[in-house]
C-alpha cells in the first residue's frame, strides 16, 4: 500500500531498479544451479571413464593369470604380484572386490577414504545390481562433509560369466569447479553492477521524461477553479495516451465553463427560494398568534366592559409588536442582511419573554411574570422570536388526547440568563437527537424544520448555547443560555 502512495515517477524508477536486481539475481541462481548439473555429469562421466580402464586392467590381469579363472581364486589372482595395488595406484583409485555373495574378497589401500569400504555389500544393493539390464550401479553418499559416488559393477570372465563384483568409491572433489564457479560469478556481479547503475541513470531520465507531461498536467488540474476562468493545457512532444488525456482535459474545461455559469445561475436562484422558505416561516410565525390574538378578541369583546379599551390596547399592542417583527423580516430580505438584523439592547429578559407569551393567550402556558428583573443585553426582536418558537415547537409536540402543559421559565446563573421551556409532548426519539437542529428537518406533516435550527443560529450570534433533555411519551425541555453582557 505504500509503493501506491508513491509518485509515478518514483515508481517507475524503482521498479526498473528492482527488475534490473531480479534479473541479475535469477541469471546468478541459474549459473549456480547449472555449474552443480555440469558437476554431477563431470563427475559420473569421469568415473565411467576410470571404470572402463579399470575393468580393461582387471581383464588383462585375468588373462595373465597362473591361477585357474573362477569365483573362489579370485582374491588369488589380484594378491598376485600385488595385481590389485598396481592397478589402484595407476588410475588413483582405491578398489574394492566383493564376491558374488556381498563378502569383501580383497582391497587395494585406498589413499582418498580408507573407511568408506564396506566388509559385506548391502542385500539390497546386491539384488537391485542384479535387477538392472547393464549390470551397473550407482550410489550417491556423503561422510565427514565429503560427497562420494561409488560404484559397483560385476567382474566377468570371457564367457562373461559373473566372478564378483568391482567396488570404486569416487571422491567428489568440486574445488575447481567451485573456483571457477566464483571467478565466474565474480565476473558476472561486475558486469551487472555496471549495468545497475547504467539503469539507474536510465531509469531516472526515463521516468523524468515520462512523467514530464503527467506533471504539467498535475499542476494544471490543481489550479482548476470553479470560480475562475481556467487555462487549457498546451504541451509539446507526447505519447498519444498524453495527448488523448489533454484533449479530454480540454474538452472539460470547455464544459466546465459553460457548467459553471449555469451553476452560478442555479445557485443564485437557490439561494432565493431558500431566503423564501426562510422568509415565509418567519412570516407565519408572527401570523398565527395574531389570527388567535383576533379571535379571542371577537369572543371577548364586550362594549360594556368597563376595561374595554385597556383591553383594546393591550390586543393593539400584540398585534403591533408582531406586525413590526414582519415588517423587520421584509426589510432584511429586501436588504439581503440576517432576519432581522441584529442589535444589541439593553432589556429586561423577563419582560420580553411575558410580551413573547401573551400572544398565545393560553391558559396551559405557564409563566411566572412576578420574577425579579433580569437585566442583560440582547435583540427584543430576537429574544420574541427564540421564546415563540420554542412554544409553539412545544405546543405542537403535545398530541390531541393529552391535555398540554408548556413551562416557560427565567433564571440568573452565574453572569448569564438561562431560559428553560418544558412541555409535556411526545418527546424526542434517540435517533433524531442528533437531527434536532439541522435545517428542514421536522418530524411533523407541515413545516420547514427551520424553526430551531434559525433558534440556534440567533443564540450563537450572541455567544450563547441551546440544550434539551428529552423522554420519549413525557416531554422534552430546551434550555438557551446566553451571556448577560
Amino acid at each position: 500500500m505504500r509503493l501506491l502512495k508513491l509518485s509515478l515517477r518514483t515508481r517507475i524508477f524503482i521498479s526498473m531498479t528492482i527488475l534490473v536486481l531480479l534479473a541479475s539475481i535469477l541469471i546468478a541462481a541459474v549459473t549456480i544451479y547449472q555449474y552443480k548439473e555440469e558437476a554431477e555429469e563431470y563427475h559420473q562421466g569421469r568415473l565411467e571413464r576410470k571404470e572402463e580402464r579399470i575393468q580393461i586392467a582387471i581383464n588383462n590381469a585375468l588373462k595373465t593369470t597362473t591361477y585357474p579363472v573362477n569365483e573362489e581364486n579370485i582374491a588369488l589372482i589380484f594378491r598376485e604380484k600385488d595385481r590389485i595395488y598396481q592397478i589402484s595406484e595407476e588410475h588413483s583409485m582405491p578398489i574394492n572386490i566383493y564376491g558374488l555373495s556381498g563378502k569383501l574378497l580383497v582391497k587395494s589401500e585406498g589413499v582418498f577414504a580408507k573407511d568408506t569400504t564396506d566388509i559385506q555389500i548391502n542385500p539390497l544393493i546386491l539384488d537391485t545390481l542384479a535387477s538392472l539390464y547393464n549390470k551397473k550401479y550407482l550410489v550417491k553418499s556423503e561422510k565427514n562433509g565429503e560427497r562420494f559416488l561409488t560404484s559397483y559393477t560385476y567382474i566377468t570372465d570371457v564367457r562373461s560369466k559373473p566372478l564378483g563384483i568391482l567396488h570404486l568409491p569416487y571422491l567428489e572433489d568440486d574445488d575447481l569447479i567451485t573456483r571457477e564457479l566464483l571467478e565466474f560469478l565474480q565476473r558476472l556481479g561486475q558486469v551487472y553492477l555496471l549495468m545497475l547503475l547504467v539503469a539507474i541513470v536510465l531509469a531516472y531520465f526515463l521516468s523524468k521524461y515520462i512523467t514530464r507531461s503527467l506533471k504539467t498536467i498535475s499542476e494544471t488540474i490543481d489550479q482548476t477553479r470553479l470560480d475562475k476562468r481556467n487555462k487549457r493545457i498546451d504541451i509539446g512532444d507526447a505519447s498519444e495516451e498524453i495527448y488523448s488525456l489533454v484533449n479530454a482535459y480540454n474538452s472539460m474545461i470547455d464544459e466546465l465553463e459553460q457548467s459553471a455559469a449555469m451553476l452560478a445561475k442555479s445557485e443564485r436562484e437557490a439561494a432565493w427560494r431558500e431566503m423564501a422558505k426562510q422568509v415565509a416561516h418567519e412570516i407565519k410565525n408572527p401570523l398565527t398568534p395574531m389570527r388567535l390574538t383576533v379571535q379571542s378578541f371577537q369572543r371577548k369583546f364586550d362594549p360594556n366592559d368597563p376595561k374595554i379599551h385597556q383591553k383594546v390596547q393591550e390586543y393593539s399592542d400584540t398585534l403591533i409588536q408582531q406586525i413590526d417583527t414582519m415588517s423587520s423580516i421584509a426589510s432584511a430580505f429586501s436588504n439581503f442582511a440576517q432576519m432581522p438584523a441584529q442589535k444589541s439592547e439593553t432589556l429586561d429578559v423577563v419582560k420580553i419573554i411575558g410580551l413573547a407569551l401573551d400572544i398565545f393567550n393560553e391558559d396551559y402556558i405557564i409563566f411566572p411574570s412576578e420574577k425579579e428583573k433580569i437585566i442583560a443585553k440582547f435583540d427584543r426582536t430576537q429574544l420574541i422570536r427564540v421564546v415563540t418558537n420554542l412554544v409553539k415547537n412545544g405546543i405542537q409536540a403535545i398530541p390531541e388526547d393529552r391535555i398540554p402543559k408548556i413551562i416557560v421559565d427565567v433564571f440568573s446563573e452565574n453572569g448569564e440568563v438561562l431560559i428553560t421551556v418544558a412541555d409535556n409532548g411526545i418527546g424526542i426519539t434517540e435517533e433524531n437527537t442528533k437531527k434536532v437542529f439541522e435545517p428542514k428537518f421536522t418530524t411533523k406533516t407541515s413545516g420547514m424544520g427551520l424553526g430551531l435550527g434559525m433558534v440556534k443560529n440567533i443564540v450563537e450570534t450572541y455567544n450563547g448555547s441551546i440544550t434539551f433533555t428529552s423522554k420519549e411519551g413525557k416531554g422534552t425541555v430546551f434550555k438557551v443560555r446566553f451571556p448577560k453582557e
